[in-house]
Formats: structure tokens, sequence, C-alpha cells
């Protein structure tokens, strides 16, 4: 084959192109890089497990998800897009307890009759009209001022309370109050809060419990909203789950079904795995199984 040779002026033309391409091209903006699942722990081998473990839980869902987890014992954290605001649906109840024990504390007073009964039906029902009963009492001011006590820094209180604005990482600093001792809330408040939580009715109790070993002692509230502006669902549920001698957490919030049942279908494929991670000796057949026909109330809207 013969052979053309290139003219000196043709060559120095060529590498001056391809000079001024290589910086125009290093210069194009990266694709943005979506949220990632972030674990961290004392336990050797957990961390890895975890981050791989929920990233396949999430794969393929659709919508938008918060995740946090966090297991003292273990030193173990782990975190999804945990600083996303989602509107709260009746995850805002449990934010309405805890203002409520925090202002008694303030008064130095105990719980009413009344108060413990309109308490006991917004978290073990999930009771709307309780819920907006002690939510005008409280107001939204002082409520606000209880999740600033609490470092719930990205929570935004709404006098509409199904769309005030959470976070997942706030709820687990909502859990923190209620399962360790702190200067926010007294033993007596945090018993008392763990207590409803453990006793809300068995068709609501879904989501983050789901794959927890069936000893644990279980602490749960959920919600839900689907907003008439985009026909999407707003599917929540955090839990603090007692077993084998420690206490753990766990917050999942999601938005964007389609469905309802989308979004608990996220929330458990997430539960089960976080679960099955840290109870890595627990058997199959001693998990705890969701009801198969959940169900909720719908909070107020805007």
């Amino acid at each position: 084959m013969p052979h053309h040779p290139i003219s000196r002026r043709a060559l120095t033309t060529a590498l001056a192109v391809g000079a001024l391409a290589a910086p125009l091209a290093m210069a194009e903006p990266a694709a943005a890089a979506g949220p990632k699942v972030v674990c961290t722990s004392a336990k050797k081998g957990l961390a890895d497990k975890l981050t791989k473990d929920i990233t396949a839980a999430l794969r393929g869902r659709a919508g938008k998800t918060g995740i946090a987890f966090g297991d003292p014992a273990t030193k173990t954290t782990c975190t999804y897009d945990a600083d996303r605001q989602f509107d709260s649906a009746s995850v805002f109840k449990p934010i309405v307890l805890g203002a409520l024990l925090w202002d008694a504390e303030q008064h130095k007073r105990s719980l009413t009759a009344r108060e413990k009964t309109l308490a006991k039906k917004m978290i073990t029902e999930s009771d709307n009209d309780s819920t907006t009963a002690l939510r005008n009492q409280l107001t939204t001011a002082r409520i606000t001022k209880f999740v600033k006590t609490a470092g719930m820094t990205r929570t935004v209180p709404n006098q509409t309370w199904g769309t005030t604005q959470i976070t997942a990482r706030d709820e687990q600093r909502l859990l923190a109050l209620f399962t360790n001792r702190n200067k926010v809330l007294g033993d007596k408040s945090r018993a008392y809060a763990l207590d409803l939580m453990n006793k809300v009715i068995a068709s609501q109790r879904w989501g983050t419990p789901a794959g927890a070993p069936k000893g644990a002692k279980v602490h749960v509230k959920n919600g839900w909203l689907q907003r008439s502006k985009d026909g999407l669902w707003r599917v929540h549920s955090i839990g603090a789950f007692t077993t084998g001698g420690r206490t753990y957490t766990m917050s999942v919030l999601t938005h964007g079904n389609r469905s309802w049942q989308g979004g608990i279908d996220t929330i458990q494929a997430v539960a089960r795995v976080i679960h099955k991670d840290v109870n890595p000796a627990v058997k199959k057949g001693m998990l705890i199984v969701p009801p198969a026909d959940p169900q909720e109330v719908m909070p107020p809207q805007a």
C-alpha cells in the first residue's frame, strides 16, 4: 500500500485542533449524580452489606425516597437522601406528641385526662380530629419551637398539618428523643411516647416493621397522603425496634408513587434488608409479616 506523507503544515493544524478540543471536552459538565446510600459501622463488613442491599432494594422504584437508620449498639448508620423534605402526612403525629410532652414538662405539669385520650387516639388509631385538637391547643408556633429544640433543622410545621415538611434525618432525631435519655424529654415522657407507638392498631403496623424479628418490641407510626395537585402519593413509616438488648431506629419516607401500595412496597423492601442485615442470626420464619390489608386514615391537605 503506498505511503502518503502528511505535510508539516497539515500536521501542525491537526495538533492545534486536537489541543483545542481536549479542553473543550473537559469543560463539558458531568451528568448530575443522584443520591447514594451511605453507611458506616463499627461492625466489620456490615456497612458494605447494608449499602449494597439497600441500594438493591431501591433499584427500579418510582419517585423519591429518603432513608435514615441508626443502631447505636454497633455504631451503625445509613442515609439516603436523608435531608430531602417530604409532606408529612400522619408522621406529623409523633411530632405533636413530642411537643405535647415537652410543653407539659416546660410547665411542670402532667397531661390531663383529655390530653391522654386525644394522644392515644392520635397515635394508636391515627385519628385526625384528635391531632387537630392537640395541634390547635399547642399552636403551630409552639410546635415549631419544640422542633427547633429537638434539633430537627429541616422540619417546617404547617397550619395544614398534613403538609408539614419533614426529612428522614429529622425523624431519626425525633426517634432518638424517644429512645435515648436526653435534656428535651424526661424518662416518663419518653416511655409514654414509646408505649403509644407500641400499641398502634394491627391494620396500621405496616412499613418499617416488615422483616423485624418476631420477638422485637415494635414502636411504629405511619402516614400517607395523596395530594390533589399532582395525584401522587406520599407514604412514610418511622419505627424503633428493641431486640437482643438493643434499640435501633429507622425512617423511610417516599413521594411520587401512583398508588399507596407502591410507597408501602418501597418502604418494606428497604426495611426487610435492614432488619436482615442487622439481625443475621434470625431465621426467615421468625420475621414479622406486615398486615395484608394495610390501612391508614388520610390527613388534611392543602
